[in-house]
């Protein structure tokens, strides 16, 4: 689930309705039910769920198989009529929408036209971008969207550092959309979208931490937020991303000189209990670091969302985390719940 501020925390808190409620505490209490009995129970549907508008990107970062275009999985875009079939089942449990899996969702032409029908449901909703297509024009619209919480990516305060993982990007386009976000918020007398930027801290960016929150105060931003960087081969890091700070660090250095991941992982899992991931062509798999759809966990062209829920297939995949989360490859690299600080 995500982390809030007051303002924020109010503002998701109105989306609460009775049986969205109640669908919380039968996941919640599942999840520490099947902790207790090393068993897969699953109560309720899930509290948050990540839509994928596109797996397209204008960008070419270095840990991304989008920007990679390494993807065995076809390339494509949301379409929104599909979109609002699948809202129209689930909406009633959903508490929590998030546009964004693989690519940048404003590439999508439909994409916040699916944000408002999803806010016309009263779920919170929350997409990630690289900002560069915030033109006034597009930015306004967001802002009317009903969009609650836009993340931006900003991983430099200047050019030369933030090209560096956002191969291909402007930082003069990112800092322009977002003070066009702040724009209209203030014009239209919004208090959403919640703004904040993330600032995904690698080695070549370490030293300009104080400076993003310095930058973020000078626009407006609401809050600043550092993320760890996933290195896909971090025993070696090839590219030398993965930073000396410590805390911002998913990765430690053990007795040969290598690296390996700092977290342990134990036979049970938060995320694979409240949430998953819908691909753009509907495709249903169990979380975000499933980025290539290898465990396909169901497609909602052939069951709905609740029959692939409740289905053989995915009480399969979580008796296997049960057993043994660590030989789940999608697992091996996993930093749940200790990735993101202020």
């Amino acid at each position: 689930m995500p982390d809030f501020n007051l303002n924020d925390s109010i503002n998701f808190l109105s989306k609460l309705t009775i049986k969205r409620t109640w669908n919380a505490a039968k996941v919640f209490s599942s999840f520490y039910a099947a902790r207790l009995f090393k068993k897969p129970l699953q109560w309720g549907y899930p509290i948050s769920i990540s839509f994928e508008p596109t797996t397209s990107c204008n960008l070419r970062c270095p840990e991304c198989p989008s920007g990679l275009r390494a993807f065995t999985r076809p390339t494509g875009m949301l379409q929104k009529d599909f979109f609002r079939t699948t809202i129209d089942e689930i909406h009633k449990e959903l508490l929590y929408l998030i546009f964004y899996f693989q690519g940048e969702p404003f590439l999508n032409p439909d994409f916040l036209e699916m944000v408002k029908y999803a806010a016309s449901k009263k779920i919170y909703t929350a997409t990630s971008t690289n900002a560069h297509y915030l033109t006034d024009e597009v930015a306004k619209r967001t802002v009317e969207s009903g969009l609650d919480r836009l993340i931006i990516s900003i991983d430099g305060t200047t050019q030369e550092v933030y090209q560096q993982y956002r191969v291909g990007g402007k930082l003069e386009k990112v800092i322009a959309g977002a003070k066009n976000i702040v724009k209209w918020k203030k014009e239209l007398n919004s208090k959403t979208p919640f703004i904040f930027f993330q600032f995904l801290v690698v080695k070549p960016n370490q030293h300009q931490i104080e400076d993003i929150k310095k930058l973020a105060k000078e626009i407006g931003v609401d809050e600043v937020r550092f993320k760890t960087a996933q290195v896909y081969d971090y025993e070696t890091d090839p590219n030398q991303l993965i930073p000396d700070i410590d805390k911002f660090s998913r990765y430690k250095k053990n007795s040969t000189g290598n690296y390996i991941a700092k977290n342990k992982l134990s036979n049970h899992c938060w995320k694979l209990q409240h949430a998953n991931v819908i691909t753009w062509d509907g495709l249903v798999v169990p979380c975000c670091f499933d980025k290539d759809a290898t465990h396909q966990l169901g497609n909602l062209k052939e069951k709905s969302f609740k029959e692939i829920w409740k289905d053989d297939k995915y009480q399969q995949f979580r008796t296997q985390l049960k057993k043994s989360r660590r030989n789940i490859d999608i697992c091996a690299n996993c930093s749940e719940g200790a990735s993101v600080w202020k």
